[in-house]
């Protein structure tokens, strides 16, 4: 976790050091929520470019290793899907979807529309209770499908408890929350609560460079944006090398 406070303070403290202008709360919870996501995002893209290079043996020091820990911090497992199969809200990426009948347990395999129509008129692609499937909608939802022993018809499974899920979700969305006193804005962490980064702890001067990214822009500060654009630029230079 990263202390919102902590970026914030310093974001203002850069910001205002050659008298570039102020940057309200409400601006920097938007800015900040931008920035967390766009480090998120990037976490995945890294990975797949990370695991096609070679790694090394270094306890603290592989890359791939570094990233795969980020990224485990929202993984949620077991998570139980509803019986109308609506998705958990903040998914970000869905892992695995099992179907648990009589006890046990089945990953259920993802199939499309068209598959779908393929695998009804072939008997021998029939889902089975040990053997599930289940088809992503436009809505968010999905359909899982097991096998009627009596009446040999595939059908949907039904009842919360019956589909579990892993999948990873989403960082929360941030916010610095504030009171008002003599006309200045001051952290209040309680009335609202105020919300932190879920992003590791080492991704706070990222946060910091990010958003007086976004606040050179809003800004128009040609200056801030390139200095803290520079740097960001140096970091992943150093990451990637």
């Amino acid at each position: 976790m990263v202390n919102i406070d902590t970026v914030y303070q310093r974001v203002l403290a850069i910001a205002n050091k050659e008298q570039r202008g102020y940057i309200t709360p409400q601006e920097f919870n938007l800015f900040a929520n931008q920035a967390q996501m766009d480090i998120f995002e990037q976490y995945f893209y890294d990975v797949n470019q990370f695991s096609r290079a070679p790694g090394n043996e270094t306890e603290y020091s592989d890359m791939l290793d570094l990233l795969n820990e980020k990224i485990d911090m929202f993984q949620i497992r077991g998570a139980i899907v509803s019986a109308s199969q609506t998705l958990p809200t903040n998914l970000y990426r869905l892992g695995g979807i099992f179907v648990i009948q009589s006890g046990v347990t089945n990953e259920a395999e993802r199939v499309n529309e068209k598959d779908w129509s393929y695998i009804q008129n072939s008997p021998l692609m029939q889902p089975k209770n040990n053997r599930p499937i289940y088809i992503p909608n436009g809505n968010g939802m999905v359909i899982v499908i097991g096998h009627n022993p009596l009446t040999g018809v595939p059908q949907q499974i039904t009842g919360t408890g019956s589909v579990t899920c892993n999948y990873i979700k989403k960082p929360n969305t941030v916010d610095w929350a504030y009171v008002v006193v003599n006309g200045y804005a001051q952290h209040n962490g309680t009335t609202p609560p105020t919300v932190h980064f879920e992003l590791h702890e080492s991704e706070e001067t990222n946060l910091v460079l990010k958003i007086l990214q976004l606040s050179g822009l809003v800004m128009k500060d040609v200056g801030l944006y390139q200095v803290a654009a520079q740097e960001e630029v140096k970091d992943i230079q150093q990451e990637k090398q």
